[in-house]
């Protein structure tokens, strides 16, 4: 009779416990391939330690096509707590040097090209807005996303991989594996979700032109917490010669490689336009697919596209030839 008892009353002590548990518990997310996931809502903040996903089910790229870029996952450190300085302050850039430019909300900011070489991913806060920088120095691409999975507010780190010859991000919520240029989850359940980070505007353009435009610019400090020479160029002659490092899937040589274009996208239709088109003209008016848009230089330098049906402003992408085409197979050749 004892015994019954006993076995009766663990059985009610785990009913018990089944009911009133923390909600908390309920929430872990047994990820395939990666850390298991405690699950958060949107508008939460998680940023922690995790695995690369690496169960390829539902990915958007195949394992053999992510080549190693370095040793492994954040190989080249984020910038996590990024300072900012005047443009007085940064008497250290030259007029020349190259910058990626963002205004947000009556906020403008400018992330030297110099600094980025050596650290290619900056997660930033603009105007209370969590907003991550990123630049692949193979593809010569800066790109600038709102750095939100799944609602879930988090940062991005470099993952060490290369997926052809770009850069391969990783968030710190669930470990997704995303790729820079498209901003497309491609391993983990970012995959499986379909989902894409929405695209921030940013240019590309010399710090001169952007300081006489925007005087009262933040510019990025090279107080990173890091200790790098930032007066010197990592890659060597890599953006004037005709060599790739990594591996890139049907190269395309109708222009030189590392020809500088404009890309634009629109419902699944692509197009490049060559950088020297508007040293010759600041305004092109063209069609991709079945749309008409216009492409006009401004004073900023910035490449403004818009949607002349609706009147929307488009995000072009800046960054070297073979990148776009490899990322865009089927893409026309503005000539």
């Amino acid at each position: 009779m004892k015994f019954i008892i006993l076995i009766i009353g663990i059985i009610v002590l785990i009913i018990w416990v089944l009911i009133n548990m923390p909600k908390i518990w309920t929430q872990i997310d047994q990820s395939r391939g990666g850390t298991p996931v405690q699950k958060a809502s949107p508008g939460e903040i998680v940023v922690r330690k995790v695995s690369l996903q690496n169960d390829f089910t539902g990915a958007k790229v195949k394992q053999e096509d992510l080549l190693q870029g370095c040793f492994g996952q954040d190989c080249i450190p984020s910038i996590d707590s990024p300072k900012f300085e005047s443009a007085q302050d940064a008497s250290w850039l030259r007029g020349e040097d190259r910058v990626f430019a963002i205004d947000y909300k009556e906020t403008q900011r400018a992330y030297p090209q110099r600094i980025l070489n050596w650290h290619e991913i900056v997660n930033d806060t603009i105007t209370g807005d969590p907003i991550v920088i990123t630049f692949c120095p193979l593809c010569g691409s800066a790109l600038a996303f709102e750095r939100k999975v799944d609602g879930v507010i988090t940062e991005l780190g470099v993952s060490g991989k290369l997926h052809n010859s770009d850069l391969v991000m990783y968030d710190r919520y669930e470990g997704n594996l995303w790729q820079q240029v498209t901003g497309e989850g491609i391993v983990g359940p970012a995959a499986r979700r379909n989902e894409i980070l929405k695209q921030v505007p940013i240019i590309t353009v010399p710090w001169g032109q952007w300081k006489k435009e925007h005087p009262g610019t933040q510019v990025l400090s090279r107080d990173t917490g890091h200790s790098r020479n930032y007066d010197q160029y990592p890659y060597g002659t890599y953006e004037q010669d005709d060599e790739i490092y990594f591996g890139v899937k049907d190269l395309n040589r109708q222009l030189q490689i590392k020809t500088v274009v404009y890309g634009v996208e629109i419902n699944g239709s692509s197009k490049a336009y060559p950088e020297s088109v508007f040293d010759k003209r600041k305004v092109v008016e063209d069609t991709v697919g079945n749309t008409a848009i216009r492409l006009e230089r401004t004073d900023s330098g910035q490449i403004k596209v818009t949607n002349l049906q609706t009147q929307e402003e488009i995000i072009p992408i800046r960054l070297f030839w073979f990148a776009w085409a490899a990322f865009h197979p089927d893409t026309e050749l503005f000539k």
